[in-house]
């Protein structure tokens, strides 16, 4: 059985976006910084997929004042 490498179709308005392991500590943090991707969890912009420990969905229209707030070191 080969494994499928493609990532799952994310629901329309939404994109899939994997965490990094480890947080490189830019300053503002990256967008695919894990606590970036948790704190937008916590403020209704992210899900976290079940099935994969490191997998969001994240709306596209998440506001910038958020995205700011949530990339804050």
């Amino acid at each position: 059985m080969p494994k499928n490498s493609k990532a799952p179709k994310a629901p329309k308005g939404t994109k899939v976006a994997k965490a990094k392991k480890k947080c490189c500590k830019d300053k503002p943090r990256c967008a695919q910084c894990p606590v970036v991707l948790m704190r937008l969890e916590k403020m209704g912009y992210a899900e976290h997929d079940p099935d994969k420990p490191r997998r969001f969905t994240v709306d596209r229209s998440v506001p910038k004042k958020a995205m700011l707030v949530a990339r804050q070191r």
